[in-house]
């Protein structure tokens, strides 16, 4: 989260207030299209293929989270221009989420498992807002510093996404290998492909006379279909007892990481031969 705010700054909020509808558009994709997603897939993960209602949770949980920093190296990848847009959207949808992703996970989870919601909105504030506030203030007032460390932060970010999500894989290894482990990775592919589509074809209906709407649908698609799974995990961790909530968002992160790049590769792909 520090490294978002490192590589934002003013202007990109400025080139946000250009285009309200777009961030509107990611809003929904990614509080209201997504939870839905989330609490679907979760379900069947419980009533269909006989998963813990610890599981069904974890994936509800990690629809719930806000977008993920990822989202904007794939729309570098794939349309630079619409970058800062992107940095913008997922900026402004981890700030909300203080709000946006306890709430919801009361109302997705709050009457399967206990959920302090007090307690996560102030865990937030630390894992997402501090952070970003920090990155802010160092990009603004000391450049030469932040410029400095910026190469840094991208494998410094890889090594600890890789501590944050092996920890929760070791620990709960025997249910990732299980059978449900593979219904698992299953029904959260299921879940992340059917939000990377379903941005897709909101983005395409809401924007179909703008000049740019190809480039806006994959920017929209990878704001709804890659979540901050970490965070997921981080909140799973701290307010969940079963260990196994934990599951679901630590084998997201390890989905995402691997299927953002050939995702980005075939949008971008599309694009050349369309």
């Amino acid at each position: 989260m520090f490294a978002v705010g490192v590589n934002s700054s003013v202007k990109d909020f400025i080139e946000a207030i250009k285009r309200p509808d777009a961030i509107a558009a990611g809003y929904i994709g990614q509080f209201i299209a997504k939870p839905f997603f989330g609490f679907l897939f979760g379900t069947l993960a419980v009533t269909t293929f006989n998963l813990p209602t610890a599981v069904g949770a974890g994936i509800m949980l990690v629809s719930c989270v806000s977008g993920a920093q990822l989202s904007n190296y794939a729309t570098f990848l794939t349309d630079p221009h619409m970058a800062p847009l992107s940095i913008v959207m997922t900026s402004l949808s981890t700030a909300s989420a203080v709000f946006f992703t306890p709430t919801l996970s009361y109302l997705l989870i709050g009457k399967k498992l206990p959920v302090d919601v007090v307690g996560m909105m102030s865990s937030i504030v630390q894992i997402v807002v501090a952070p970003i506030a920090a990155g802010l203030l160092l990009n603004r007032f000391l450049p030469r510093l932040c410029s400095a460390i910026q190469p840094f932060l991208p494998p410094l970010s890889v090594f600890v996404t890789a501590l944050c999500v092996g920890s929760p894989l070791a620990i709960n290894i025997k249910a990732v290998l299980s059978p449900y482990g593979l219904s698992i990775v299953f029904l959260l592919f299921a879940f992340h492909t059917t939000s990377f589509v379903a941005g897709y074809h909101l983005a395409g209906t809401w924007f179909r006379k703008s000049a740019d709407v190809k480039a806006l649908q994959r920017t929209i698609s990878f704001e709804t279909g890659m979540q901050s799974s970490l965070l997921a995990l981080a909140l799973a961790n701290r307010f969940f007892p079963d260990p196994l909530v934990g599951v679901p968002p630590a084998v997201s992160v390890c989905l995402l990481l691997p299927k953002a790049p050939p995702v980005a590769f075939i949008s971008a792909l599309s694009m050349n031969c369309f």
